[in-house]
């Protein structure tokens, strides 16, 4: 039996050598199809583990108040309905005095430059490091960790202490082998101590979020004085069950803050952080029903290809049918000959196609900073829809091809 198997094997790889041409075609169309199909999942996949990892690092049981909620509606212009004024230092300022739910820790932020040149010694970075304001309980919420010294204390921000936290980038750039703790650094002019480096995050849509420096809040606000400076609230929960009612007591503190009225809606957004995992994964959800389509569509094509390429197949080898007939092949072998080259064809593609599908994915991944994995439930996929396609695609052939008579086969020219 398994030498019967073995030898149709070495048949249709001999009949697939001499119709190469046609052949590699074949091949090329159902790798194409594959090729959309694992290409377009492998970004997709990178792009979601990308922005769902920064995100989740925040934790499901923290929320954010922002200008704007993450969708904002618009008018038929393609312009803002309602345009919400920015939060202000006193919105957060008189904030953080009021909102004094249980359980709950609250931190502001804002991004002072994203151009400032850092100073140590006689070394000095390019004048591209993030420069960012902070409270004391912005790692906590932002789900970020020190990697080496301390994080800041409420004294230090409290009493405007002259001390920094630093991104992960600068033990490469700045101090190389040296223990940057408890040195100064010089940002415009401003001695500052190093009391922490942070843990590498890497960086998501170009955006490097290792060469940065966290500052005390009101120490930046005196360095960096632009206006309208757009400030992040964000609040983390202990108790996971008590998320809606923080919600609905930070909504309601917000909102006596702005002195809006019962009847106006918020000119504010309220974000959490989960909320934005499930958006992002209802984006990528339509993404890849398109590489779907897409596949689905193209690989109807290549079996359309492979069918015509093996019925030419049957045609041209009527004769060799026919001897093996009289030979005494029955009617499953010859069909199972043709069934292995239509299967031997389509893995072929299947191989072409996921090859082609996960360097793309890499590729895409790699250009934009993301985090590649392997797409394995594409690749799995790929190979059983390859293989069903084969089967279907081949089997009128092979029935055709069984079903000669040997007596014309032999007769024909």
């Amino acid at each position: 039996m398994f030498s019967l198997f073995r030898e149709n094997v070495r048949i249709a790889l001999e009949s697939i050598k001499s119709q190469l041409l046609r052949t590699i075609l074949t091949i090329v169309i159902i790798g194409i199809g594959i090729w959309a199909l694992v290409g377009i999942l492998s970004a997709v996949n990178a792009l979601e583990s990308t922005i769902s990892s920064n995100f989740a690092s925040m934790g499901a049981n923290t929320f954010s108040l922002r200008q704007y909620e993450f969708e904002v509606q618009s008018s038929g212009s393609g312009e803002r309905e309602k345009i919400n004024p920015i939060i202000s230092y006193n919105d957060v300022r008189e904030f953080m005095t009021k909102y004094d739910f249980p359980l709950t820790k609250t931190s502001l932020s804002f991004r002072a430059t994203g151009a400032a040149e850092v100073k140590y010694g006689s070394e000095k970075t390019d004048p591209e490091v993030q420069v960012y304001g902070v409270n004391e309980n912005y790692l906590e919420n932002t789900g970020t960790e020190v990697e080496l010294g301390r994080n800041f204390t409420i004294f230090d921000i409290e009493n405007n202490n002259k001390v920094c936290l630093l991104g992960s980038d600068f033990l490469k750039s700045l101090f190389k082998d040296e223990d940057p703790i408890g040195k100064t650094i010089s940002i415009r002019g401003v001695r500052f101590t190093i009391i922490g480096i942070l843990e590498s995050k890497g960086s998501s849509f170009g955006n490097n979020q290792d060469l940065k420096v966290l500052i005390p809040v009101q120490v930046a606000r005196g360095i960096y004085t632009q206006p309208n400076i757009n400030y992040n609230i964000s609040v983390k929960v202990d108790d996971k069950n008590m998320m809606e009612a923080a919600q609905d007591e930070a909504i309601i503190t917000f909102r006596n803050i702005r002195g809006l009225s019962p009847l106006e809606s918020n000119n504010f957004g309220l974000e959490r952080s989960d909320d934005l995992i499930n958006r992002i994964a209802s984006i990528t959800v339509y993404l890849e029903v398109s590489a779907w389509i897409i596949s689905i569509i193209t690989i109807l094509g290549s079996s359309i290809a492979l069918m015509n390429i093996m019925l030419v197949s049957v045609t041209e080898r009527t004769r060799e049918i026919g001897i093996r007939k009289a030979l005494g092949a029955k009617r499953a072998t010859i069909s199972t000959q043709f069934f292995m080259e239509t299967i031997v064809i389509g893995q072929f593609g299947c191989i072409l196609g996921i090859i082609l599908g996960v360097l793309t994915g890499f590729l895409f991944a790699k250009i934009f900073e993301f985090n590649f994995s392997l797409p394995w439930v594409a690749m799995i996929w790929a190979t059983i829809i390859t293989f069903i396609v084969a089967l279907i695609a081949g089997s009128y052939p092979a029935t055709k091809a069984a079903r000669l008579d040997p007596i014309e086969s032999l007769r024909y020219e």
